[in-house]
C-alpha cells in the first residue's frame, strides 16, 4: 500500500509540475516546507497507534489483567474509531482530487 501511495503522490506532483509549465523531472518537497508524504505516514502511525492501544487496552480489561476501567477502554475505542473514520475521509478526498485532475483535458 505504501508504494502505490508513493506512486500516486508523484503522479500528482508531475501533474502538478506539467500543468504549471514547468519540466516535468524529480519532484522534491518545497525548501522549508513540510513532505506531504511523510505528513501522510506519520498520521496513518498515529491512527495505527490509538487502535493498537485500544486493543491493548481492551484485551486488559477482558483479562482483568489492566488496571483500566470500563470508560477508559471505550473512549480509547472511540478515539481510534474517530481517528480511522477520519483517515478514510481523507483518503477518499485524496483519490477524488486525483480522479479529478486525472480527468482535466490539458
Amino acid at each position: 500500500m505504501n508504494t502505490s501511495l508513493n506512486q500516486m503522490i508523484t503522479e500528482l506532483r508531475s501533474t502538478a509540475q506539467a500543468a504549471a509549465g514547468k519540466p516535468v523531472g524529480k519532484v522534491e518537497a518545497a525548501s522549508g516546507g513540510a513532505d506531504f508524504g511523510e505528513a501522510l505516514k506519520n498520521a496513518i502511525e498515529q491512527v495505527n497507534a490509538a487502535q493498537t492501544e485500544a486493543r491493548e487496552m481492551s484485551e486488559g480489561f477482558i483479562s482483568g489483567s489492566s488496571e483500566a476501567n470500563l470508560q477508559d477502554v471505550m473512549i480509547a475505542s472511540q478515539k481510534a474509531s474517530l481517528s480511522f473514520q477520519q483517515m478514510v475521509q481523507v483518503r477518499n478526498k485524496l483519490v477524488n482530487a486525483y480522479q479529478d485532475i486525472m480527468n482535466m483535458s490539458v
